[in-house]
């Protein structure tokens, strides 16, 4: 398996994981235009996010984005993991435990990292076992939001 920095030639794949994403844990249909347009601003600016790229056989595997946060009660800066996604032919072949490898030994890499955080869908039971098996815990605080 390979993990890499996901690249501009890597946005058709990066639509598609996170349109199946979306609509398998939320039943949601994104706009591709728009998500295409989210997912290139970021690629070209890797100071707010990055994509990791997780391959098999040369085939997209897998992905998921990091975006950061900087923390003034830790002065370090937090990286979140979002929109992960392991397309069905690759579950439970190690991909999401690769690219969160990955992330975690970038984020300890990081001199002003101070950890790695994550959210996931309430509902979504066999996502929160996986990142309880990597060692992650559940925090106190809940997730508030409003959309314009």
């Amino acid at each position: 398996m390979k993990i890499r920095l996901a690249k501009s030639n890597d946005v058709e794949a990066l639509v598609g994981f996170q349109r199946a994403m979306a609509a398998e844990t939320e039943d949601k249909a994104l706009d591709p235009t728009r998500l295409r347009r989210g997912i290139e601003y970021l690629l070209a600016h890797p100071n707010e996010g990055i994509y990791l790229l997780a391959e098999l056989e040369g085939e997209a595997a897998g992905s998921l984005m990091v975006t950061f946060e900087w923390s003034d009660w830790r002065n370090g800066r937090f990286w979140w993991i979002q929109s992960v996604y392991v397309g069905e032919r690759h579950r439970r072949q190690g991909v999401y435990s690769a690219l969160h490898a990955r992330i975690k030994s970038m984020a300890k890499a990081d001199t002003e990292g101070c950890g790695i955080r994550l959210y996931v869908e309430k509902q979504n039971i066999s996502a929160r076992q996986t990142y309880q098996a990597l060692r992650m815990v559940e925090t106190h605080y809940r997730l508030y939001e409003e959309e314009f």
